[in-house]
């Protein structure tokens, strides 16, 4: 069963469950013909994940606990299923493609249902699993660059894609966790991926964009080229290593430095005035004492120089930084620090802009900011995910199902239907 599930009169509930290494944030969505309707958030602290990673069960489940309760009296609906974020640097990209031949006289839905599995047919370590099959483009004989292949002739079928593997018992240990709350996994969903879904528009994604979303313990990259996915990344270095920065340098308690760089920080020393100062708590006994906001920003503008210049690198690796003409959409919780945008224009020499969740409706204000790019990503990822099972139960396919992930091989009608071209591109990614 998809979704997150109470029914009412007017659609479905769904949910989206974000485990970070700093929070666990739960979003409640109702589906309906006009969209979807945000009912309920939570945001509660977190501190059972290491670096995207679970690092104890019970202080995650704790959290889990905590904000789906807070998240379904704010609603006012039982939560029964979710769909999980999973970052982590266990994450990983590779590329690969298949071929397939046409069985008729032009392609259907078997024939790419069957190229996509060759894609996916590559030697895995035993540890690992196949998260997503992410298509960039198919090949029709000769002609390539096609978006949308099916109703096309010709003899031969391919297609290129990126394959995201992640470490088996990381993903079992998420689902352990939610699972121990009394609720049912319905998918796992990379965070990133998730995050796109809320805040990019199909212009940037055509043209080519880059998502970096800096949560507490990883910053994650997913490249869009000519609509499709060509890139994840995962860099182990986030918001908290900034923190640490500032408890080491102005010794003061870690909780103190999350404060002090949530209110007062700048990613940019120049945007910070001489005078202004800021009171520093002291450790162990100390008394507080009164520090220069410069001295501040001089050792966060390290750190965050550090993670743009990574990120650059990352990105001219893939050989596509030429083809970021949208440039950068920042999203999550690190990106709030004053200075971070400007910050990022000026290490990775292209534009750049906060993402905020997009499509919404409902109590939107309380999901308006880069934090919630993920949890919200996670909804529209699952609303269209059950509009995407219900469409193949009535033999149709969904004009406007989500990417997608792990494949359910078999549960698809070969008819190609009525689409648009993004519906094509959508169910594709949603079936594998």
């Amino acid at each position: 069963m998809h979704g997150a599930l109470s029914m009412n009169n007017q659609g479905e509930i769904v949910v989206g469950l974000d485990i970070g290494t700093t929070k666990v944030c739960a979003v409640v969505g109702e589906t309906g013909p006009d969209g979807i309707t945000i009912l309920g958030v939570a945001s509660v602290p977190c501190r059972g994940l290491r670096k995207g990673i679970v690092s104890n069960i019970e202080w995650t489940v704790r959290s889990i606990r905590e904000a789906i309760e807070s998240a379904q009296t704010m609603a006012g609906v039982e939560i029964r299923t979710v769909y999980a974020g999973v970052a982590g640097s266990h994450i990983r990209s590779q590329p690969s493609d298949g071929v397939a031949a046409i069985t008729g006289s032009e392609v259907t839905r078997s024939d790419v249902e069957r190229v996509l599995e060759g894609a996916r047919a590559i030697p895995v370590d035993a540890d690992r699993q196949i998260l997503h099959v992410l298509p960039h483009e198919f090949m029709v004989d000769i002609q390539d660059g096609i978006r949308d292949p099916i109703g096309m002739s010709g003899v031969r079928l391919g297609v290129k894609v990126n394959l995201v593997t992640a470490a088996t018992s990381c993903v079992q240990n998420v689902i352990r966790c939610v699972e121990r709350c009394g609720l049912t996994v319905a998918d796992v969903v990379l965070e990133p991926l998730a995050s796109a879904e809320a805040v990019l528009s199909e212009d940037e994604k055509e043209i080519g964009v880059a998502v970096i979303d800096i949560g507490g313990g990883t910053t994650d990259i997913l490249l869009y080229v000519d609509g499709g996915i060509t890139h994840t990344s995962i860099v182990p270095v986030g918001g908290n290593n900034i923190t640490n920065d500032i408890a080491a340098g102005l010794r003061t308690p870690m909780a103190e430095a999350d404060r002090l760089k949530r209110l007062s920080g700048c990613a940019l020393g120049r945007m910070v005035g001489d005078e202004e100062e800021v009171e520093v708590p002291g450790v162990g006994g100390h008394s507080p004492r009164r520090t220069p906001r410069r001295v501040l920003s001089d050792i966060i503008e390290p750190r965050a120089e550090e993670i743009f210049a990574v990120i650059r690198k990352r990105i001219e690796d893939t050989g596509m930084l030429e083809q970021l003409s949208a440039g950068v959409v920042l999203t999550g919780g690190a990106v709030l620090l004053e200075g971070m945008p400007e910050f990022a224009e000026e290490v990775l020499g292209m534009p750049v802009r906060v993402g905020y969740p997009t499509g919404i409706k409902g109590i939107t204000q309380l999901v308006h900011g880069p934090q919630f790019a993920t949890g919200v990503g996670l909804v529209k990822y699952g609303a269209n995910a059950m509009a995407e099972a219900a469409s193949r139960r009535k033999g149709v396919a969904h004009p406007t199902s989500a990417s997608r992930a792990t494949s359910k091989s078999g549960e698809f009608s070969s008819e190609s239907g009525v689409r648009s071209r993004s519906g094509f591109w959508e169910w594709i990614k949603q079936a594998f």
